[in-house]
């Protein structure tokens, strides 16, 4: 399946100041409630799109500051779409200190409602900004302490989610070449097959591609992760995964010279 599943932002849907008075449940003008409430019907209609094509759909982590009413509107579409089958997924940074108890607390309430979670979980893509801006506005940082303490949070969502895979569908996201170890050693321990169709692992195209290829190779679902807009928008999103990522500065070396590797073989 060439586009086994899709992705977008709430953003991209709703404007970002609205969002951000909704997450700090201040009172909304008429204009306001009628604005959210297209906000929301847009937002069903591109999950209920992807139902009817049956493509699964991601709705992407962003800032902190309107995280909350992201996080409500994922768990609505969850409820609406989610019942027979693995469609929306929502994303949990897990770069932030208090995202795997979220995500347990989300498990819960789809098993009490009767849906599957979906879960993208990723290690994060504002770090530089989250921290300055609890540093400004005097409130403590939301993001990890440190790297360490991030990979923690982050190997343990996936020990979280393989343990409920009947109950959790899940992306796991990352450049990180030991995650994608402890996963694949997580499904052969438990004998799950490496092509569960609750389980993908995913990554950018044009990095890391000797994590996807191999692991396709290996008969695991793999996703390339394609950003997609003007280059104005999409090149700070690379900017930060390279900047943020600091797993892929490890690899890139390994990486090229698997390449020149590779380049050699074939040329002989």
């Amino acid at each position: 399946m060439r586009i086994p599943i899709t992705v977008f932002k709430i953003t991209g849907i709703g404007r970002f100041a609205l969002l951000e008075k909704l997450d700090a449940k201040q009172e909304l003008s008429a204009a306001e409630t009628a604005e959210f409430e297209k906000v929301r019907a847009r937002c069903e209609k591109i999950c209920r799109r992807a139902y009817d094509k049956n493509v699964p759909i991601m709705i992407d982590a962003e800032e902190t500051w309107i995280q909350k009413t992201i996080d409500e509107l994922a768990l609505d579409m969850m409820r609406l779409f989610n019942r027979e089958k693995l469609l929306v997924y929502n994303t949990y940074q897990m770069y932030r200190h208090d995202k795997l108890a979220d995500m347990k607390a989300d498990h819960m309430i789809a098993k009490e409602t009767g849906f599957i979670l979906g879960v993208k979980m990723v290690r994060g893509a504002y770090m530089e900004k989250e921290r300055k801006r609890a540093l400004e506005m005097g409130y403590p940082s939301p993001i990890q302490p440190d790297k360490a303490a991030s990979d923690a949070d982050y190997n343990e969502s996936l020990r979280y989610c393989v343990a409920n895979i009947k109950e959790i569908g899940f992306v796991c996201g990352t450049h990180n070449e030991e995650s994608c170890r402890i996963l694949a050693q997580l499904l052969d321990d438990n004998s799950i097959s490496h092509d569960h169709p609750h389980v993908y692992f995913a990554q950018l195209l044009g990095m890391s591609d000797n994590l996807s290829f191999n692991l396709s190779d290996s008969n695991y679902n793999v996703a390339k992760y394609v950003p997609y807009g003007p280059v104005k928008a999409v090149l700070p999103y690379l900017f930060r995964r390279a900047q943020e990522n600091t797993s892929v500065a490890g690899q890139t070396s390994r990486e090229l010279s698997l390449i020149e590797k590779e380049k050699k073989r074939r040329k002989s």
